[in-house]
């Protein structure tokens, strides 16, 4: 294990950057993310997403309209309506994603409720958005209820897996495209349950297989449960050439595992990451959590190979 995980890097006066693991993800703490930051800041932690692809900033006890004002100082916020229920949408401002097992009223929701249904899908190791045409930048979830054990986060590194991959393998997968869309995902699960307006809007929509990341330029799997095709490939074929790669991709060198405390705020860069939530009793036990999610520039289709 590298020195500088257990050592921490003071990149700014006040912002502290502690890594936690050999490949992926670090701790940052000494700012109060709740008010406006200084373009020192903005650099400082921008830089550590390029290297660590995951910050985790404990303590920060935001309001929904100050969680959305610290994502907006890094990009442009996606909006993000429930798929599944839309009329019964617990949150009233779409561009706050609701990670969560409560219905509107506050109460946890059924455990036939097909809103728990889709959620599951929470649980398969994905990258946020990549079922849209432009996929996600960076995603900010943040605590505000956890369960008493359990409903921890996990991260894998996509740049550290594509470094990993034999020579042979990295040539057969480089210019691969792949669909995805919300009805790959959910159908792993056994969940079919959407009506025709929820289908129309789950078209799939074609990603590179492997990115290169911007900042870092380091090359990058792009992998998600919301992969159903590979274009030009039988689909039996193109999905076990997809397990393979997520078995390789999500070994435990490669993940970070967060166990969650009230007031965490956890930033992670979609592009060249995957995670997954872990179970809890959600039947049981509350957990609310809240994510702002950033918009990536363009599809990655049109992004530099």
């Amino acid at each position: 294990m590298p020195n500088d995980v257990a050592q921490p890097k003071v990149v700014d006066s006040a912002l502290r950057i502690t890594p936690m693991h050999p490949v992926i993800g670090a701790r940052a703490e000494g700012v109060d993310l709740r008010r406006p930051l200084r373009a020192t800041e903005i650099a400082a932690i921008t830089a550590a997403m390029d290297r660590y692809a995951v910050l985790v900033f404990p303590g920060q006890h935001f309001q929904d309209d100050e969680q959305l004002d610290f994502g907006r100082q890094f990009g442009e916020v996606e909006e993000v309506p429930t798929l599944v229920d839309q009329a019964r949408r617990r949150l009233a401002d779409n561009r706050v994603n609701d990670i969560s097992n409560l219905g509107a009223d506050g109460k946890i929701l059924a455990a036939d409720d097909r809103r728990r249904m889709f959620n599951l899908g929470n649980l398969l190791w994905h990258s946020d958005s990549s079922f849209k045409p432009t996929p996600a930048h960076y995603s900010m979830l943040h605590a505000r209820v956890i369960p008493p054990a359990g409903g921890e986060t996990e991260f894998a590194d996509m740049r550290a897996a594509w470094d990993a991959l034999p020579e042979a393998m990295q040539a057969r997968v480089r210019d691969l495209v792949a669909e995805h869309s919300l009805i790959f995902s959910r159908a792993l699960l056994g969940f079919d349950e959407f009506t025709p307006e929820e289908r129309a809007r789950c078209t799939p929509v074609p990603q590179r297989l492997v990115r290169r990341h911007p900042a870092s330029g380091r090359l990058s799997l792009y992998l998600s449960a919301h992969i159903g095709r590979i274009r030009g490939w039988p689909t039996p074929e193109a999905m076990a050439l997809i397990r393979e790669l997520t078995e390789h991709a999500t070994q435990r060198p490669f993940v970070y595992s967060h166990r969650w405390s009230v007031g965490d705020l956890v930033v992670w860069d979609n592009r060249c990451t995957m995670h997954r939530g872990r179970p809890y009793e959600d039947k049981l036990y509350p957990r609310d959590m809240r994510r702002v999610t950033l918009k990536d520039s363009a599809p990655t289709l049109e992004q530099a190979a």
